[in-house]
């Protein structure tokens, strides 16, 4: 059964699958990760529903590989105020887990200044540093790999890439041009499967009516990833266009995105 999606603009669609009790999250808003020359940059965490103190939970941080400057002139806010971020990390945090969101002016190091503030103020956040997901989703797919290369792999323990532009091999350029045409960063450029962690789970979804190009950069990386025997799982929806977490309210895109969902609560949680 296919749910018609109502015509609303970009940045207020929200995920076309729900959760009970994504209304009773907790969010504290606006907390200072990074202070830099042009001001500070701030995070919202999404807390489960009736979380009591104790043993700290595992997060979710949503990567962007976009500055907000980029995304204001794009879709007129931030990514982190836009209904699609907003939903998911409501659906994060009903299932059990911290999500985090964040602004961003320098996207390449403003997601390592943010994990390392995570690490550094655990006990106050409630998060347990050492077991933190990535969730990315199109052009800011090519940002939470380079993390997964660079970043503190004893904190990092799984990855959802979500229809995204993934890395250049064998001499194609896709995604170098789509970040020069679509304003995000490429901190991967020049790397390849080989430079991501062994032993890191990473679920990777494509969407079948998405971009060809884009979609070529999926299927040279799943080829690249198993070559590698990396720990990749993949979901492919044929009938599925680009932002069908969004876009096409069908039994097919809501049960996969209870799949990334239970991947991620399987890996961190588990």
């Amino acid at each position: 059964m296919r749910q018609e999606i109502q015509q609303v603009p970009t940045s207020m669609r929200v995920v076309v699958y729900q959760l009970p009790r994504t209304d009773a999250v907790r969010i504290r808003r606006e907390i200072v990760y990074r202070e830099t020359n042009a001001g500070v940059l701030t995070m919202d965490i999404y807390y489960p529903p009736d979380l009591k103190s104790g043993a700290p939970i595992p997060a979710v941080a949503f990567v962007s590989g976009f500055p907000d400057s980029r995304m204001e002139a794009m879709f007129g806010c931030k990514l982190k105020e836009m209904g699609s971020y907003i939903s998911w990390a409501k659906l994060a945090a009903a299932s059990g887990l911290i999500a985090v969101t964040y602004a961003t002016t320098d996207p390449a190091a403003d997601i390592h200044a943010l994990l390392r503030y995570v690490r550094d103020n655990d006990a106050a956040l409630g998060i347990d540093a050492n077991r933190i997901g990535l969730w990315a989703c199109s052009g800011n797919v090519p940002n939470a790999l380079a993390v997964l290369m660079l970043g503190p792999r004893d904190q990092l323990k799984c990855a959802v890439l979500c229809y995204g532009l993934m890395l250049d091999f064998d001499g194609s350029a896709s995604v170098a041009e789509a970040a020069k045409a679509f304003g995000f960063v490429n901190p991967g450029a020049g790397k390849s499967t080989a430079d991501l962690p062994q032993n890191l789970p990473l679920l990777i979804v494509r969407a079948g009516r998405d971009v060809p190009q884009l979609n070529e950069t999926i299927d040279r990386f799943m080829a690249k990833a198993l070559s590698c025997n990396l720990p990749v799982t993949f979901k492919n929806l044929p009938n599925a266009p680009h932002s069908f977490d969004v876009l096409d309210g069908s039994d097919a895109s809501r049960e996969t995105i209870k799949q990334m969902l239970a991947f991620m609560q399987f890996h961190l949680l588990g």
